[in-house]
């Protein structure tokens, strides 16, 4: 597994805990820098995601909503939810990923964490995300 493809899985990891615990993400994203635990030190691109994720929060949740045809971002499973929160930075706000990458690694850890008709899902409502990115930014 990549550098960056452990950076985004623990992003999702403290996007998930924070999402399930009812807290604030950059409360949960401070403990996790100070106190990792078991694991190893957060990794930067992790830190990176998370604050981007946390910027621009109210808007990605608002273009997952628009586009998920039949699911709010409430209803979606929380795994799945921090995925997208991610792939929808990365595709939208970091012009150091190309869009293809984002979403294949957001497929790839949906399928390795969440449920069977989640890479799918995923990939769909990304691809949507990338189709509409001029629009989206504009």
């Amino acid at each position: 597994m990549g550098a960056r493809t452990k950076a985004r899985k623990r992003a999702v990891d403290v996007l998930f805990e924070a999402d399930q615990r009812g807290l604030d993400v950059l409360e949960v994203l401070a403990r996790r820098i100070a106190e990792p635990g078991t694991e190893a030190a957060l990794p930067q691109y992790a830190v990176e995601l998370v604050e981007g994720v946390a910027e621009r929060r109210e808007r990605i949740d608002e273009i997952l909503a628009t586009h998920s045809h039949g699911w709010t971002v409430e209803r979606m499973p929380a795994v799945d939810r921090a995925l997208l929160r991610v792939g929808t930075w990365e595709v939208l706000y970091n012009d150091d990923v190309p869009d293809a990458v984002a979403v294949s690694e957001a497929v790839e850890l949906a399928g390795t964490l969440s449920t069977d008709d989640s890479p799918a899902f995923v990939n769909g409502l990304l691809g949507r995300v990338v189709d509409l990115k001029p629009t989206l930014l504009a």
